[in-house]
């Protein structure tokens, strides 16, 4: 039996969700959870195998699901997470998979479609639907170019970036200005595909740029 929790707002769709799952002889739903809060404590109580996340859990907050991804896989890094929503784009993708999702679907996918995907993380693979498999293959595909498309410079700037230097520390080992410097980061993060500093050194070291 997979074991999983269900994590919505909607208390409504938390139960028809339930109702087909349990169709299904392999799928057991033992616990569900309408907040982040909430949500943390049923996974701690019941240990599931997978837990089928939405990303928007309230209406002020957009995509606190994500958060509570991060959060879930920070305790429970064994669990698999599939996030199961209405919102789609390469960025949420993405930031899901980064976050910690082994798997992402839109809330049209049929019960069988599901299912499978729930099998899939139960076992320790992933599982997207073909838009977020789209998203995922276009942006990566974007973000592998991007990176080949480095400069000397910049990779100079990333592998000092890796070792803990401030701007002001690159500048002056590569005697440039710190605003140089600057200039630098802002196109190794737009060439990389992320937001942060701290992304960049993560994504060029998973792909042997540093």
């Amino acid at each position: 039996m997979i074991r999983t929790v269900l994590v919505d707002d909607h208390a409504l769709l938390r139960e028809g969700l339930r109702a087909l799952l349990e169709r299904h002889d392999e799928v057991v739903v033992v616990g569900e959870a309408g907040t982040f809060d909430a949500a943390l404590a049923e996974v701690a109580h019941t240990r599931p195998d997978v837990v089928v996340v939405d990303l928007k859990l309230t209406a002020s907050t957009d995509y606190e699901g994500m958060r509570l991804i991060g959060e879930l896989k920070r305790w429970n890094p064994d669990v698999a997470i599939l996030v199961l929503t209405t919102f789609l784009d390469d960025d949420l993708v993405i930031r899901a998979v980064r976050a910690g999702a082994q798997g992402y679907v839109v809330k049209d996918v049929d019960t069988t479609e599901l299912v499978r995907a729930i099998r899939a993380l139960s076992i320790g693979g992933s599982a997207f639907d073909p838009r977020s498999a789209t998203a995922v293959m276009r942006t990566m595909a974007g973000r592998h170019n991007a990176a080949e498309e480095l400069t000397d410079r910049e990779r100079e700037v990333l592998r000092l970036l890796a070792d803990g230097l401030s701007n002001a520390g690159i500048g002056q080992r590569l005697f440039i200005s710190e605003s140089t410097v600057k200039f630098h980061l802002r196109n190794l993060i737009r060439k990389l595909g992320v937001t942060k500093r701290t992304d960049a050194v993560y994504v060029a070291s998973k792909r042997g740029l540093i």
